[in-house]
């Protein structure tokens, strides 16, 4: 990474290209007049209406860079007085760890509730620390979205843990109503991907609500939490059609409109579980309908690209489109590796996960083919029931872990929000007297009496793995407390010291949309493309300027700048001699298959091109590249060239 260099730097550290965590944490580059907290507030109107970020280009960057964090921040900053006493960048650093702790507390709280003993919520806690490559990306990348989010929603987590427990007094479930109902707003205006989660969580309660028909009023209380949520964040984020035309409007619309319809049946007749199918199979009809109907009458360009990614993803399609395939060479979005699992594994997390959900699945099982067989179930479940799987709150995180969990399968990215959870829902059921109720009940344990083994395996168990993780990992711990690492890239130091005294000010710099990013925030001249993937005409803008790196005349690529008002390129020597280690995963090789160069359907087969790298050849300096570009610096990373705006041709 570039070495923190003033405060632009420190908030947006960047790794070098080859890493999967900087093509990550690139997506999240902001610009740089946000990242101080301090001047936010005077230039609201300046971002919402920026043009001097991306050349011919103005864009709303609370918006599109969802700043919504950066704004909150720089009021705090004014408003609490700490201008006076600490820098902006530290005061941003300080806030995004203190969610950190919020976040790990809300796991803390939740697993003691599950559970009803504060041991779990330590598990959790050690769990989450233990394993945290895989739980959190605070470490490598600060300002990340998620680090917003992910604290806000664990609250939410936590308050609808509460308030779906069946023993909860009145003043309990108020409590927890409000604090869900701000959670899930917050939660929404801090990250844009935010209702793909919360519409998983609804699709859980209401498998819960199926189940459990003592708690469907409650359920439907949390519905109307995600409708006002959805609706305020479209009137305070500009009217963003993304809310209207996400999945959970639709879920929630469908299920309020068909709970209005029901009707009032005997339960458990054959009438009654005939209706509940009915009302399972409108749910879905309606579900898919009316996001069909909302997307055919409200304009949005909501992730389209996501719809064309699922499809190639799952074989259901193919394309020779370079930024598609780009995205599915990237790391965070394949399958999860064989080293995800061994870790998880030597922090015995991952085995005491599997049994804790493999109880608690069949007892929710075993709960189901009661209500279907009509047998009376108990209001209140006691220890000596054995029977964790009749819990609401139990069901709702089972089948809400087991969702996450399928798409963590598939993209190793959302192992982040899979994660915590395995940690959680592990912790609690370890250290929960009903789970080992249950266990034993269904052996018939007769030689010791199971609630009294239930209870001390519930305080011995976690006590035993805690000891045997302070043993294992605590060294380490300490040992990495000891160690002051820092990211140290001179060659990219030098570069953009070079751009803040030698180019103009009012140049504007071409190349990859990463290293774009990191020249704004640095030096904040501006730029042509930004590391942004939910924008159609700056997709479309980085895929024309990585044609620097594929085999194009020096005519196309001088079309290519001009027409984006571009003065100087910069060619990457890490893209342009890329040594990948996935086959056909190179920048070059992309371009090569989405300009025709290479035949993928003939066994990678080259076709000919009558024109060399463009990356390689510029660096020759021969006619008719010298025409065009004029070498101004370089180092061992970087080629910085002029854009002529005189052609002269040399022989």
């Amino acid at each position: 990474m570039a070495k923190e260099e003033g405060a632009a730097i420190e908030l947006r550290q960047r790794k070098k290209p080859k890493s999967s965590e900087y093509k990550e944490s690139a997506k999240e580059k902001k610009i740089d007049d946000t990242a101080v907290p301090e001047r936010a507030p005077k230039r609201v109107y300046e971002l919402t209406h920026n043009n001097k970020t991306v050349s011919l280009k103005t864009i709303n960057a609370v918006q599109q860079m969802s700043l919504y964090p950066e704004l909150i921040a720089s009021v705090l900053y004014q408003a609490t007085g700490s201008n006076e006493i600490i820098e902006p960048v530290y005061f941003y650093i300080g806030i995004v760890f203190g969610l950190q702790g919020i976040y790990v507390t809300a796991l803390f709280v939740t697993s003691w509730l599950m559970s009803g003993t504060w041991l779990a919520g330590m598990l959790t806690v050690a769990w989450f620390i233990i394993n945290r490559v895989d739980t959190t990306r605070i470490e490598y990348s600060i300002p990340l979205r998620e680090n917003w989010a992910l604290p806000y929603f664990a609250c939410q987590v936590a308050a609808l843990t509460g308030y779906l427990k069946s023993n909860l007094n009145t003043y309990g479930e108020r409590f927890c109503y409000l604090l869900m109902s701000a959670s899930t707003y917050t939660f929404m205006m801090m990250w844009e991907y935010s209702h793909y989660l919360l519409f998983l969580q609804a699709i859980s309660l209401f498998l819960l609500g199926s189940f459990s028909l003592e708690q469907s009023d409650k359920v439907h209380e949390v519905y109307k939490i995600y409708i006002f949520s959805l609706f305020l964040g479209y009137l305070l984020q500009f009217e963003n059609s993304a809310f209207l035309v996400s999945p959970l409007l639709s879920l929630v619309v469908a299920l309020v409109l068909v709970k209005c319809l029901q009707l009032n049946v005997k339960k458990g007749t054959f009438v009654a579980k005939i209706m509940k199918v009915i009302n399972f199979y409108l749910v879905c009809t309606l579900t898919v309908t009316l996001n069909i109907i909302m997307k055919t009458f409200v304009p949005h360009k909501e992730n389209g690209y996501m719809l064309k990614f699922l499809e190639v993803k799952f074989g259901l399609n193919m394309t020779k489109n370079f930024t598609m395939n780009w995205l599915l060479c990237q790391k965070s979005l394949q399958a999860p590796s064989q080293d995800f699992f061994l870790r998880l594994t030597q922090s015995s997390l991952l085995p005491f996960y599997i049994l804790v959900l493999i109880i608690c699945f069949l007892s929710i099982m075993q709960v189901i083919f009661r209500r279907i067989n009509d047998k009376s179930l108990k209001k209140t479940v006691t220890l000596e029931d054995g029977q964790i799987g009749e819990r609401p709150e139990i069901i709702y995180h089972v089948i809400h872990t087991i969702l996450l969990g399928s798409l963590a399968m598939v993209i190793e990215g959302l192992k982040y929000l899979w994660t915590p959870y395995m940690c959680m829902l592990a912790a609690s059921g370890v250290c929960s007297p009903e789970l080992w109720t249950t266990l034993f009940k269904w052996f018939r344990l007769r030689t010791i009496h199971p609630i009294l083994l239930a209870l001390i395996l519930s305080m011995a168990v976690p006590t035993i793995i805690g000891l045997s993780l302070w043993k294992e990992f605590f060294p380490r711990l300490m040992t990495e407390l000891t160690e002051l690492q820092e990211f140290y890239d001179p060659d990219t130091v030098e570069l953009m010291t070079w751009i803040k005294r030698q180019a103009p000010v009012a140049a504007v710099f071409a190349g990859s949309p990463q290293l774009m990013g990191v020249i704004k925030l640095c030096t904040g001249w501006m730029v042509t493309s930004l590391p942004l993937y939910n924008d159609d005409d700056l997709l479309k803008r980085n895929e024309n300027i990585y044609q620097i790196y594929s085999k194009r005349s020096a005519e196309d690529i001088y079309k290519i700048l001009t027409s984006y008002k571009a003065n100087y390129l910069i060619v990457e020597d890490a893209i342009c001699n890329e040594v990948g280690t996935m086959r056909g995963c190179r920048v070059k090789d992309l371009l090569d298959i989405a300009n025709g160069h290479v035949d993928c359907e003939e066994g990678d087969k080259l076709i000919y091109s009558k024109y060399g790298r463009f990356c390689h050849e510029v660096k020759i300096n021969y006619s008719p590249y010298v025409n065009y570009f004029t070498r101004v610096y370089w180092n061992r990373s970087y080629f910085v060239y002029k854009i002529n705006t005189v052609i002269s041709f040399q022989s």
